[in-house]
């Protein structure tokens, strides 16, 4: 912190008597004190009663407030250092915020590529630990969302990694399934993170759900490192596992599984960040649980995707209140083919 190179002389202090008001003040007590005890009792050493009246309490008084004085135009300095310190942290991350935000794929992305679609992205602070990634390489359309380790700036540093290794692994190699990318983005990780063994005292990673839709035969490639999928048909719901590792270093690694699904037109996916679920409100402050989430996709699969995405909104917020702070970044996207 930088306090210690302000110039307390030239700190304004505004609500703080200085010390010379204070002696002044203190006499005059003294003096009216002195006057009244004086007409009740004695008017004898008249002079002398006054010079001690107000001589000793100006000794007394003046250094006594000097020192407070001088005590809160420190604290007040410091107070000044440390909003300045603020202001600027926040400026800093407002503009982190505006970065992450241009690395995110624009919405007309969606468009182009989807019959329908949203996007619910509510970060918890500023900027996020979520974040969701499309690119189209010839007939493919990879699809992912991301929840990294943490949320805020954290997050949010752990994210654009991920955003640049898949970009990365996608412009270098040829992409025949899912898991693929997966196992490659952990190596990646783990490199980049310096995650050398087991033991490391780094955790940090991902947890993500990554899709590849084939636009000519629309086969769906899926594999998920804890975060599964929804897929909603005409009148079926499933949901696809994720393979019950995380994108980084882990005691006991497990090989990434591919699902293949076979999509037909107005078919809806679904992917998601835990945040949702794990939000703490209702009557019992308990978490909204997976077992709710999934039953407002089946229980309104036949609702557009534009009427789920103001449920999911709404009911959020019903089951939040006012008594809980969001808990976790939140992230789902919902897709119609």
């Amino acid at each position: 912190m930088l306090v210690n190179n302000i110039n307390y002389k030239n700190i304004k202090m505004k609500k703080i008597i200085k010390p010379w008001i204070v002696a002044v003040i203190s006499i005059g007590v003294s003096v009216l004190i002195y006057l009244i005890l004086a007409s009740i009792f004695s008017m004898e050493n008249f002079v002398f009663g006054i010079s001690i009246s107000t001589i000793i309490p100006a000794i007394v008084a003046y250094p006594i407030s000097n020192v407070i004085y001088k005590s809160h135009k420190k604290i007040n300095a410091q107070k000044i250092e440390i909003e300045r310190i603020h202001t600027n942290i926040q400026h800093s991350i407002n503009y982190a915020s505006r970065i992450q935000k241009a690395l995110l794929p624009e919405e007309n992305f969606f468009t182009q590529y989807f019959s329908s679609h949203f996007i619910i992205n509510k970060p918890k602070e500023v900027v996020s630990g979520d974040f969701y990634f499309l690119k189209k390489k010839e007939d493919q359309i990879i699809l992912a969302v991301a929840d990294c380790t943490g949320h805020g700036v954290p997050g949010a540093f752990v994210s654009m990694l991920g955003i640049s290794l898949l970009n990365e692994i996608i412009n270098e190699n040829k992409i025949n399934n899912a898991a693929q990318i997966l196992e490659e983005l952990r190596i990646k990780v783990k490199i980049s993170l310096k995650q050398t063994d087991r033991k490391s005292p780094n955790k940090d990673g991902m947890d993500i759900a990554l899709c590849i839709l084939d636009t000519k035969t629309m086969r769906l490639s899926f594999s998920g490192a804890n975060n599964p999928l929804f897929i909603v048909k005409k009148n079926s719901f499933e949901e696809i596992k994720a393979t019950r590792n995380p994108i980084g270093i882990y005691p006991k690694e497990l090989p990434f599984v591919n699902n293949e699904i076979q999509l037909q037109k107005q078919d809806k996916i679904y992917m998601f960040s835990d945040g949702y679920t794990d939000q703490f409100g209702g009557e019992h402050g308990t978490k909204f649980k997976k077992n709710k989430f999934r039953e407002l996709f089946t229980e309104n699969h036949t609702s557009s995707l534009s009427e789920q995405k103001t449920l999911l909104n709404e009911t959020f917020e019903n089951w939040k209140g006012e008594k809980h702070k969001q808990t976790d970044d939140i992230l789902i996207i919902g897709i119609e083919i």
